[in-house]
Parts: C-alpha cells; structure tokens; sequence
C-alpha cells in the first residue's frame, strides 16, 4: 500500500520518469509469502496484480500480491517462445480473457517499470487495464517477468480483473512438481 493516496492505475504519478516502481517494491517484499506459508516459493509461484478501476475493491492504488493459479503457470509455460521483450497476445485464453504478454529479462523490475510499459502501449485507456506481473524462468534458465494485460470488454463481461490470475489458496506451493505443457 503507498504511503501517499493515489487512485489507482490510471494515476499518472505511477508512470512517470521519477514514478516510484512499486511492481519492484512488492516484489523485494515476497519473504513474506514464504513466511504466511511457511514454504519458501519458487519466483515462478508468485503474481502480482493490479486491477481495473471499475474491478478494484479499494478506491486507491494497491497490488494483490500471491500465488498464481497453475493454469497461468501452464499457459506461459506453453506460450513462452512467443512471450518476447514486446506486447503481443497469448495464445489461449486465461479464464476466457484475452491477455497481451511480454518478457522482462532480471531478477528485479528496476528499473522497468509495468505501468510504463503499458501506458507506451495505450493512449488514455489506463483505467480499463489490469496489469499482472509473474516472476517466470524460462526453460533455457533465464530468469525475468512476464507482465500480462488485460482490457476492459463489457460485450464480452471482462472487466479487467487481474487478480483472477492469483490463486488465494495458493494451491501451486503444495503441487510439489507442477505440471509442464508443449
């Protein structure tokens, strides 16, 4: 939670040049996963997501920060090849929403910027977006994020509620060996 009242994701102030990265800030933060858990976690366990405006339940900015569903472990397994350092779409759905991915290469976010990335993206449709943010090794041992979007489509009830991603049972800690696809 920021320390200063900020609305939420289409707040400018956490996207600008001196913008304060708090992707990065949660992240150096997820011992505390482990300890709730009582496990330590692989980073490829962990999301982070930030929700639309019209899906948040809190009226400023603030990151769920948990497991991820083992779906989304699967899909990006699966997609990874095409998960590349610019916004392209995945391949399947995740929970019959169409999410746009790329690749961020290290073991921090600083200095990269989710918000950033995503306003370059768009022009003024930042409050329809969610963002979530994976911690992802890929196969050949390279170790980064995914950073997933997803919009706003009222045809089709998607409103943009990144933290469906995440998995509040954290049901991946105790699967021991997860499953890999293609």
């Amino acid at each position: 939670m920021p320390t200063a009242r900020i609305s939420g994701i289409e707040s400018p102030i956490v996207r600008g040049p001196s913008a304060l990265n708090y992707f990065d800030i949660a992240w150096q933060s997820r011992t505390y996963i482990d300890e709730a858990l009582h496990v330590k976690l692989p980073r490829d366990d962990i999301g982070m997501a930030i929700n639309s405006a019209v899906s948040r339940s809190q009226d400023q900015l603030h990151i769920h920060f948990l497991c991820i569903r083992t779906d989304l472990f699967e899909a990006l397994r699966k997609d990874e090849r095409r998960i590349g350092n610019k916004w392209a779409p995945l391949s399947v759905p995740l929970l019959g929403h169409h999410y746009i991915a790329m690749w961020v290469t290290g073991e921090h976010l600083s200095p990269n910027n989710p918000f950033s990335f995503l306003a370059e993206r768009l022009s003024g449709a930042m409050p329809d977006m969610a963002i979530v943010v994976v911690g992802f090794t890929r196969a050949e041992g390279s170790k980064g994020f995914v950073i997933l979007a997803d919009r706003i489509n009222e045809q089709s009830g998607d409103l943009a509620n990144g933290e469906e991603l995440l998995d509040h049972d954290c049901h991946i800690a105790t699967i021991g060996k997860k499953p890999t696809s293609g």
